[in-house]
């Protein structure tokens, strides 16, 4: 494998829908999967294509309720490419006889390149090199050509064109009950200068997309004559070139798309702008041209070298490529957040969950001007947010669990279990926690960039709404002079009830408790910050008074934590009584216990009676924070926590956790690095290869784990080099690491671009370029002070 190209040298029809998913081609606008382009919907091709923000709400009849979903779009294929010799079958690589295959994802240059040759029932040799892109560089523009080369014959050939809206949403097997009909065709059109159109509608949202192509044959760069014939069917449109073909001689069919939605700015109507853009673009040479010097540009920026192997070096790769093409610059401006499963299928519907938590610390550090756009995702939907904490009762800003088009609550009521074929109740609902993940990502942007404007006019906000809902939600018990969440669920999934109990939501679930108590401590700094006229103009839009502020100081000295003992956080009172989990007889039964859930539900029995958790849950406290900042947080609680407290927590639920979700890996190869360090590399090789060679049985298929891969290049900057943001500065500090050899990245750190390596025992810093001559850098235990293109080293010895 090389370090920038994933290549599978074989056909098989069997991996190909998870192959389709790993081969995505995206630019934060729009990203279409790797499907085989010469077919379309078929039990082993799905050739999704899906635009940031493109979701459609549809009724379904289930289980004797009326559940209504909000979808992340299928949207029309714009692919369609195929051939065949007048007199034969058009292409098909689960029909025709397949002599030779290799498709290769080139990272380095986003494209997707398919090498084949095949042979048809007349014996007919024919050899394809298919190579595809959706442009970087302009994000409507999409392309496609062969290099087309009949072996053994000559003849006439036909070669089709097409654009097609007939599709559906069909890429998850669980969702098939639902309802997956979104859009509806609108028009068909053929141009003079036999440019085809196509225009769809969804048909909740009304989103419009106007997809227009061209398509040429040319032979030594020169078009070739042909005779053309046009479709036009219900919701597609097609083109059949049909022209002379001699054997041994090249041909080049190229195919030009321009894509365009009503949701775009700066245009004048989605189908004028998208053939107008088609007449423009060009070669598809010039368009390859532009796009790979765009994904130069993005690389330099955001490219990790880890010299260990050549695999892990590999899928670090291709995670940073998954998140350019989810969240490129192309998003900046734009009302998008970040799905869950990236703009690669279909699974979570799209939905913004608090997987952003994951992400952010890799952009910060890179791209804080896509963060910053991102986080205005969430801003936009604060009067959806309170609207929703008033209808609980609740003041401030209650964000959902699940996020889709205008900010209400997408999360599931009914979720369907696979294992079991049953719909059960879904009350994922209640992870109120999101809304802390909010917090703490706006804190942690102005951290590392130091915009100040962004805090005091957005940031400062929302997240002073975020404190005036948990205000609002704790309730004081007298007894214990302690204030308490109930009612709510934890990072942990598989605990959404009491053993027996048929009301949802647990009490004093402890991530929860401590992240409540740290958006005070943080609300109150905030309110420091931020100028004095800001601050009074906030306190009366928001309506928190004097009494307010001295709850929230309240809260966050007075926060109830629960203990099990010596010192071990429990994960939610009433933890400790919960039956423990027979993990050894379950491995044997089963091969796989990832999602024991669902297991569990599909022998009748509930996850709810078992000290038995999906992902790290208390955990995730010592993976968001420092020792120091634990223990300051739990200073100001009353609580000690050292060292000696994270590793008791650690080995205890390290025991108790199958890791249903791939972000559980992240958090448990973090906190195992100062005190295990071959686990903590085992769980970090597994994060790497969680979507690559889809570790949890098929999910892949069906989106990748953004958060996943964003995770593996947080645990090489922040967990491995050591690189923590301080309020003063950014310090750097590496673990002594076994397993690298070498590593080196850019980060931007308030501006100011900072290359950080690391050879064997040596560390180098450069600050190459920012504003300032000099800039001071924390290393290891000191301070220094770097100047401007002068490299320092140091030594780790």
């Amino acid at each position: 494998m090389k370090k920038f190209s994933i290549v599978y040298k074989n056909w098989n029809p069997k991996e190909q829908n998870h192959r389709e998913a790993i081969c995505t081609l995206g630019n934060g606008y729009i990203a279409t999967r790797g499907a085989a382009e010469e077919s379309g919907n078929t039990e082993y091709n799905y050739p999704g294509t899906y635009l940031a923000g493109g979701f459609n709400r549809a009724k379904t009849e289930i289980s004797g309720r009326t559940i209504e979903n909000e979808d992340f779009v299928n949207f029309p294929n714009w692919l369609c490419l195929n051939f065949r010799p007048t007199d034969g079958e058009w292409l098909d690589l689960e029909r025709f006889k397949v002599l030779e295959y290799r498709q290769t994802l080139n990272m380095k240059k986003g494209v997707l390149e398919r090498n084949f040759r095949v042979e048809d029932a007349e014996g007919r040799k024919t050899h394809i090199h298919s190579c595809r892109l959706v442009s970087m560089h302009k994000k409507h523009m999409v392309g496609l050509q062969w290099i087309f080369r009949p072996e053994n014959w000559s003849g006439k050939v036909e070669f089709l064109s097409a654009l097609d809206g007939n599709v559906i949403n069909d890429n998850v097997a669980r969702y098939r009950d639902l309802e997956s009909h979104h859009l509806v065709s609108h028009r068909t059109d053929l141009s003079q200068d036999q440019i085809i159109q196509l225009s769809v509608q969804t048909k909740q949202s009304k989103i419009t997309m106007a997809q227009a192509a061209s398509a040429v044959i040319l032979h030594k760069g020169k078009p070739l004559p042909a005779d053309i014939e046009t479709h036009q069917d219900e919701g597609r449109i097609s083109q059949v070139f049909s022209t002379e073909v001699k054997e041994g001689n090249e041909y080049a069919v190229e195919k030009t798309v321009a894509i365009y939605t009503s949701r775009d700015v700066a245009i004048s109507e989605p189908m004028q702008e998208a053939c107008k853009s088609v007449r423009r673009a060009g070669s598809f040479a010039e368009m390859l041209r532009e796009h790979t010097l765009a994904f130069e540009t993005l690389w330099h920026r955001a490219d990790i070298k880890l010299v260990d192997d050549d695999k892990n070096q590999l899928l670090l790769r291709l995670h940073t490529f998954h998140i350019l093409q989810t969240v490129s610059p192309n998003v900046i401006g734009v009302d998008v957040g970040v799905p869950a499963r990236g703009l690669h299928g279909e699974a979570y519907r799209g939905h913004i969950f608090w997987d952003e938590l994951f992400v952010f610390p890799f952009l910060n550090l890179r791209f804080p001007e896509i963060t910053r756009s991102l986080l205005m995702y969430r801003y936009h939907r604060i009067d959806e947010a309170r609207y929703a904490a008033k209808e609980e009762g609740k003041r401030g800003a209650m964000f959902p669990w699940q996020s889709g088009s205008n900010g209400r609550s997408e999360s599931q009521v009914l979720h369907l279990n696979p294992e079991s074929g049953r719909w059960i109740a879904d009350n994922t609902y209640l992870q109120r926690h999101v809304n802390s993940a909010i917090a703490y990502n706006i804190w942690n942007y102005f951290l590392t960039t130091g915009d100040r404007k962004f805090l005091s006019f957005f940031g400062a906000e929302m997240f002073l709404s975020i404190a005036a809902f948990w205000a609002s939600m704790v309730i004081y018990n007298a007894e214990e002079d302690r204030y308490e969440i109930h009612g709510i669920v934890g990072p942990d999934e598989y605990h959404t009830a009491y053993p027996g109990s048929e009301e949802p939501g647990l009490k004093n679930n402890a991530y929860t408790n401590v992240m409540t108590a740290w958006v005070m401590q943080k609300a109150l700094e905030i309110l420091e910050i931020i100028d004095t006229r800001r601050k009074e103009e906030l306190l009366q839009l928001l309506e928190i008074n004097d009494m307010e502020i001295l709850l929230w100081k309240e809260i966050s000295h007075k926060m109830y934590v629960p203990f099990i003992k010596e010192g071990i956080i429990n994960q939610f009172e009433g933890y400790e009584k919960l039956d423990e989990f027979p993990w050894d007889e379950y491995r044997e039964k089963y091969d796989d216990i990832h999602r024991l859930d669902r297991v569990l539900e599909n022998e009748n029995k509930d996850p709810n009676n078992y000290k038995a958790s999906k992902q790290a849950d208390v955990l995730m406290l010592f993976y968001l924070f420092s020792v120091d900042e634990l223990h300051l947080i739990f200073k100001k609680l009353g609580h000690e926590v050292n060292e000696d407290v994270i590793v008791k927590n650690i080995e205890y639920y390290r025991k108790r956790t199958s890791h249903g979700s791939t972000l559980s890996r992240v958090v448990f190869s973090w906190i195992l690095l100062k005190y295990n360090q071959l686990q903590s590399w085992q769980n970090f090789e597994k994060v790497l290869v969680s979507d690559f060679e889809d570790i949890q049985g098929g999910t892949t298929a069906e989106g990748i784990h953004l958060g996943a891969m964003a995770g593996s290049l947080d645990l090489v900057q922040r967990g491995f080099l050591g690189l923590e943001v301080g309020e003063e500065t950014l310090w750097i500090n590496p673990h002594k690491l076994d397993h690298i050899k070498e590593m080196s990245l850019k980060v931007n750190f308030r501006s100011h671009w900072v290359l950080v390596s690391i050879s064997g025992r040596n560390l180098k810093i450069v600050f190459e370029e920012g504003h300032k001559d000099k800039l001071k850098i924390g290393v290891v235990n000191d301070i220094c002070e770097f100047h401007k293109g002068i490299p320092r080293e140091f030594s780790l010895a």
